[in-house]
């Protein structure tokens, strides 16, 4: 473990935080989770927290509401990874300045994981959760506390495990909904990939003060070209329904959430193409695959023989 950096992650328990927990433990690095007194007593949290013990992470009881706990914790470790969900994202603020008050930290990874915050076009819900990001950004930025910011675009294990079709639990084998017209590239990349790219990043000046996008060439790819795969492997051709972005605007603002923050995340990278209608600029970023060939990704057409 000499040379790696000591890695405390806030939200760990939570959708990609415990990918994160894992690979960083599994990469050598002394890993912490900051555990609440409300998880530890939580039952469906038993079996991570069974996981993570088993992996060697260390647990330091705090709370991102309790100023003095968040700021022995962050007194231990090098580096600091936020995997808070979206009702937390304003309270990173209370993160920011603990580690302000620590004065040790040398790398800060915002809670982001998704669409660049930055470049993105949305509408509500979803607008409010991009404006947050950002906010939190912005702030980061002013204190001047070193950052990474991992822009993954969209999870495989949700959404392309149902081939984006909004409520159901596998991917479609008769008809499928396509959104917009199915040409904007979108980007899927699965959690544990993500995990690892997210923990390479931590020691590397590379990402330092740089986004870390996930955008892997061979998990490029239109709703109508991913559709088009999934009729190989399935040896079956799908009746494709296209909905146009009006009705895709008004299914939003009829539907409740959280379907409702689904359908406007989806139209971000469906139908404006937010994922891909930029160029990755030296600047203000990287992009993980080409930083990282030694990662073997899991691609999409390897996820989808899994499905068949």
């Amino acid at each position: 473990m000499a040379g790696k950096s000591k890695i405390l992650i806030i939200g760990g328990t939570g959708y990609i935080g415990k990918f994160i927990v894992e690979a960083s433990s599994k990469m050598g690095h002394p890993t912490f989770a900051l555990i609440r007194e409300s998880t530890l007593a939580n039952p469906s949290k038993s079996q991570i927290l069974q996981n993570f013990k088993n992996s060697g992470v260390t647990f330091l009881h705090g709370d991102i509401y309790d100023h003095l706990s968040l700021v022995n914790a962050i007194k231990k470790v090098d580096v600091v990874i936020s995997t808070v969900g979206r009702e937390q994202l304003a309270d990173q603020t209370n993160i920011i300045l603990a580690i302000k008050e620590a004065g040790n930290v040398k790398r800060f990874f915002p809670s982001e994981f998704g669409n660049d915050a930055d470049r993105v076009h949305p509408v509500e819900p979803a607008k409010w959760m991009y404006e947050t990001k950002v906010q939190i950004r912005r702030m980061v930025e002013a204190e001047g506390i070193p950052y990474t910011y991992v822009a993954n675009n969209l999870f495989a294990g949700y959404f392309l495990r149902t081939l984006s079709q909004p409520g159901a639990t596998a991917p479609p084998r008769d008809k499928v909904v396509i959104l917009g017209d199915g040409n904007p590239k979108a980007v899927y990349s699965k959690e544990e990939d993500i995990a690892i790219y997210t923990v390479k990043a931590v020691d590397d000046p590379q990402t330092l003060n740089k986004i870390l996008y996930v955008r892997p060439p061979q998990n490029t790819i239109s709703f109508n070209e991913l559709v088009s795969l999934w009729e190989k492997k399935i040896g079956k051709i799908l009746e494709r329904t296209y909905i146009p972005e009006e009705q895709l605007l008004r299914n939003i603002e009829e539907a409740s959430f959280p379907m409702n923050a689904i359908l406007s995340i989806s139209h971000t990278a469906y139908v404006k193409g937010d994922q891909t209608n930029f160029e990755i600029e030296s600047s203000f970023g990287v992009e993980a695959s080409e930083l990282y060939p030694d990662v073997k990704y899991t691609t999409v057409d390897e996820i989808l023989s899994q499905l068949v």
